[in-house]
């Protein structure tokens, strides 16, 4: 039987999502309770795309078979009870069989913050502590290069000369946080995203927000179809996966 599971995680202390043998990973975590509760019977967890160490989530989706028989609600509690307090299944679903979570993924929002006042130790793991002002004007008209259908092949770290790199980005905007004026929050809406895009793209934002480039550059870097000298990374900390919308008849999950 298939099931369709939304969970959150505090990515700080894997390396990432993806399993990678010798090293802790949600993947893992999750197909181990997974695995207990199919009597011992090994589990492969299939999410909508894997998140990089350090990155968080608050609705990561994943598809997940087991071949014992159990409700939804149980699921969703028995994979709870047996992960670790830093990941936690939201809700649980069946699903067609020949559902997939990847290719069933049609939009993704991601949010990125960063906080421009005192360094905050609580929040270290999760707002990147860049503790200085930030030109917020002309970050706010930098992003807008962004939207749209673009090849982001520049702001993709590894070669990608043989890969699509085009993606849509249907939203990126730059707000404050309603309580905390200092801390301030991207978020990124489109329909899918390459290894470290997102935290590339704050990263070349952060130098408009500095003065070290003009918001034109930014359309220039991403027109260059090249990973050039302006390329920088944002920290992981500050990146969390916020929801992914699937091909279903909800609107999301």
């Amino acid at each position: 039987m298939r099931y369709l599971i939304k969970f959150s995680y505090d990515g700080t202390n894997y390396y990432g999502f993806q399993t990678q043998k010798g090293y802790p990973t949600i993947q893992e975590e999750m197909e181990k309770a997974a695995t207990k509760i199919n009597n011992e019977k090994k589990v492969d967890l299939v999410a909508s795309g894997r998140t990089d160490k350090g990155v968080h989530a608050q609705g990561q989706v994943a598809h997940l078979d087991l071949e014992v028989s159990i409700t939804p609600y149980k699921l969703k509690r028995a994979m709870n009870t047996n992960l670790p307090p830093d990941i936690h299944v939201i809700s649980a679903e069946e699903v067609d069989p020949s559902f997939h979570c990847r290719y069933q993924a049609k939009e993704k929002e991601y949010e990125y913050r960063i906080n421009m006042g005192e360094y905050d130790p609580l929040k270290r793991n999760y707002v990147y502590q860049h503790n200085y002002p930030l030109l917020l004007d002309k970050m706010k008209e930098a992003i807008k290069y962004f939207e749209g259908e673009h090849d982001f092949r520049a702001f993709v770290t590894e070669n990608k000369e043989k890969e699509n790199c085009v993606r849509i980005i249907k939203k990126a905007k730059i707000t404050l946080d309603k309580e905390n004026k200092e801390e301030v929050i991207f978020t990124f809406i489109g329909n899918g995203f390459l290894r470290y895009q997102v935290r590339n793209m704050v990263g070349i934002l952060l130098k408009v927000g500095t003065g070290k480039i003009e918001p034109e550059i930014v359309k220039e870097v991403l027109e260059s179809k090249e990973r050039g000298k302006h390329g920088s990374r944002a920290p992981a900390c500050g990146l969390c996966l916020k929801k992914v919308v699937l091909k279903m008849e909800r609107k999301s999950f």
